[in-house]
């Protein structure tokens, strides 16, 4: 079983025989926040089989033990980054650099389409990424409120 990637090759576009993965994954990376933040956090609502669907899924480990979703925003033409929707990491791989190799594969996977930066939010209350992003490059640029979400947006502005 790999725990850990060890290059980017690893990690690679979801299939439709992982979208029962990505959710279990999803799920269980995320499930702890409910009672926290008080409302079931946005990726684990979301349509993963849409998202795979759209080549906007990445995964690593076999079984899946890692998820990305990555959207690529190119217009307006001075608003482009890639938006790192969801990043996941099941509960027994975290702590030894998943989440680490996951982010190094957005940076990668950004630069690769031409994109400025990378941009990301995370809910007020889950204070661990508050932590966590800046120590990878993350800028805090504004919180806010979204229907039930207290978010705040983070970018990574890419050098060549």
């Amino acid at each position: 079983m790999t725990t850990t990637p060890s290059t980017f090759t690893d990690i690679r576009p979801a299939t439709v025989a992982d979208v029962p993965a990505v959710r279990a994954v999803t799920d269980a990376a995320y499930r702890h926040y409910i009672e926290r933040i008080g409302v079931v956090p946005a990726p684990m609502e979301a349509d993963h089989a849409a998202d795979v669907a759209a080549g906007r899924v990445y995964v690593t480990g076999d079984p899946v033990v890692g998820v990305l979703v990555l959207v690529p925003v190119t217009a307006p033409r001075e608003d482009t980054h890639l938006f790192l929707e969801s990043i996941a990491v099941r509960p027994d791989a975290a702590g030894k650099g998943m989440g680490r190799a996951l982010l190094a594969f957005v940076d990668a996977h950004a630069r690769a389409l031409g994109l400025p930066e990378v941009r990301l939010y995370t809910n007020a209350l889950m204070w661990e990424n508050q932590k966590i992003y800046p120590r990878y490059g993350y800028d805090l640029v504004e919180r806010r409120v979204e229907g039930p979400y207290d978010r705040l947006h983070y970018r990574k502005r890419l050098t060549t």
